[in-house]
């Protein structure tokens, strides 16, 4: 915080919220476009791609597609896509559900797996390094507050 923002007098509670609230959605903005960057370069991959592979690492049995689009809040028609070419790629194959015609499992392939685990050390080490400011207590307090919850390990 600026010396001249702590300085300030405070404004009506909902307009101070507002503001932390565009402070955080501009810093999140600014890591996520810093991640999709180095995704890009060093792994020549995208965000959605990693995150597809973060939601199946945590599922050795698989994922439908459906559990995938929960997982990441996003449409079917959206992971379809991004399935279809990790698959291409050799990093994911789908599997049939037995008694069900119609459902898949998708799973991570030891190829997937292996990139993913370097993929995910690079990412933690990124956004570690981005938050850098923040010691292990700090972060911990911060999301606490937020009622951040911890996600599986999903970096």
């Amino acid at each position: 915080m600026t010396p001249a923002a702590s300085q300030a007098p405070l404004e009506a509670p909902s307009k101070e919220r507002l503001r932390l609230w565009l402070q955080l959605l501009k810093t999140t903005r600014a890591i996520e476009a810093e991640l999709r960057e180095k995704l890009k370069r060093e792994f020549g991959t995208t965000l959605p791609r990693f995150d597809v592979m973060a939601a199946l690492s945590r599922f050795e049995g698989g994922l439908k597609m459906s559990e995938i689009s929960g997982a990441l809040r996003v449409s079917n028609g959206n992971v379809t896509g991004i399935v279809d070419r990790l698959a291409e790629d050799g990093l994911l194959v789908r599997v049939s559900v037995p008694g069900d015609r119609r459902a898949h499992l998708v799973k991570m392939t030891r190829k997937g797996r292996e990139e993913f685990a370097r993929q995910a050390a690079a990412h933690e080490a990124w956004v570690s390094e981005l938050l850098g400011q923040f010691d292990a207590e700090e972060a911990r307090a911060i999301a606490a507050e937020f009622n951040i919850e911890e996600s599986a390990d999903a970096s």
